[in-house]
């Protein structure tokens, strides 16, 4: 009997011991994941952008269509930085250097919600001043088509055609057929994503967080002294996205954005390799580095995605009320952040502060040299 109970008690330890063991590969398999891949499998993502060529919504895409855990379900286009007609062009362009024609690219609304916005906006900047020149798609003439600006630009037909369904409709359907499960992303104006709730309230509640890259609340504005570019382009955009009960509100503002520069040590090595975004990267920014080797530039859009793949990249928030100023006069598009409870309709966001610079163009290198 005493021989049975310790061949037992052996055959227990074993199994233990296995188990242990089993255990610690599974442990260091998943030490030898590379670092910063960290989203799930199957992290679901719309990109809302005002898309231009690599820096910043360019690369943001990027990142997002190359990181294996992230299935990035369309990417939807605003006017802001370009026109919608530019931005199509644009997304569809790097979406084939990389190769992934199963990203549906939908054009979206085509101004920003106030009203005749394009033709005052000379009078507009006298009146209520301005701390850059740069007003993005407002400063040209809108492009007539799509194909236009790809021909135009990059020559040729394009090999992907935009979906024949409204950047809205795609919001809206795909954050239907996926509660609970889409991160929405508007790296740009928020237009596409206010009219998206205020046709169909009731994907709100289904949108697993928002992430933007807008607003400026501990440091001044880069459009107006006040504004920050995206949440200065439509403000009333804006304003209805905060001010929406979504579960989740991640703010990558100018607070963050501001404090990490692309420069030309990243520069040589995301072009020491033999691809095409290391081909497209000389290109743009090999004669800048040509005529001053101290160039540098912000990347904005590229750290919202960053911090998407990896949220352990975030090393400081702030949790605010938040709303936008959406009056017409001199704090037009302002981010207010309120440590206590705010106005009504106002609620809770994460404000971005800053993240693990390091491991951030460590990412992003990678996810650009693979």
């Amino acid at each position: 009997m005493d021989s049975i109970q310790d061949s037992s008690t052996r055959r227990d330890k074993t199994m233990l011991a296995m188990k242990r063991f089993h255990i610690l590969l599974v442990g260091a398999a998943l030490l030898l994941v590379a670092p910063g891949f960290i989203a799930g499998a199957g992290e679901k993502v719309i990109l809302d952008t005002d898309m231009v060529v690599l820096y910043d919504d360019g690369v943001a895409m990027m990142m997002l269509a190359k990181h294996p855990g992230i299935e990035l379900l369309g990417v939807t286009i605003i006017p802001g930085n370009t026109w919608v007609s530019e931005g199509s062009a644009y997304a569809i362009r790097q979406l084939e250097a990389l190769n992934r024609k199963d990203i549906p690219v939908a054009p979206g609304i085509r101004y920003p919600l106030r009203a005749g916005r394009y033709e005052t906006i000379e009078v507009e900047r006298k009146m209520f001043g301005f701390s850059s020149s740069y007003t993005g798609c407002f400063s040209r003439i809108e492009p007539a088509s799509y194909l236009e600006v790809y021909r135009k630009e990059f020559g040729g037909r394009p090999t992907i055609k935009p979906v024949d369904k409204h950047a809205v409709d795609l919001l809206i359907d795909t954050i239907k057929a996926n509660p609970g499960e889409v991160t929405v992303m508007p790296i740009g104006p928020c237009t596409n994503l206010a009219i998206a709730i205020r046709m169909a309230p009731e994907i709100i509640p289904l949108i697993k967080r928002v992430v933007y890259m807008g607003g400026a609340f501990d440091t001044p504005g880069n459009t107006t002294p006040s504004a920050e570019f995206n949440w200065w382009f439509d403000p009333e955009a804006a304003k209805m996205c905060v001010r929406a009960p979504f579960a989740d509100q991640l703010i990558v503002g100018l607070d963050v954005c501001e404090k990490y520069r692309f420069n030309k040590k990243i520069f040589d090595r995301i072009t020491a390799v033999n691809k095409p975004i290391a081909k497209m990267f000389k290109n743009k920014y090999g004669p800048e580095f040509k005529k001053n080797p101290d160039y540098t530039r912000l990347v904005w859009d590229t750290i919202a995605a960053a911090v998407v793949i990896d949220p352990t990249l975030i090393t400081e928030e702030e949790t605010r009320w938040v709303d936008v100023n959406s009056d017409y006069g001199l704090d037009y598009g302002r981010s207010l952040g309120y440590s206590k409870q705010g106005p009504a309709g106002t609620h809770k966001a994460r404000i971005l502060f800053t993240i693990d610079e390091q491991r951030f163009w460590n990412l992003m290198v990678d996810l650009l040299t693979k």
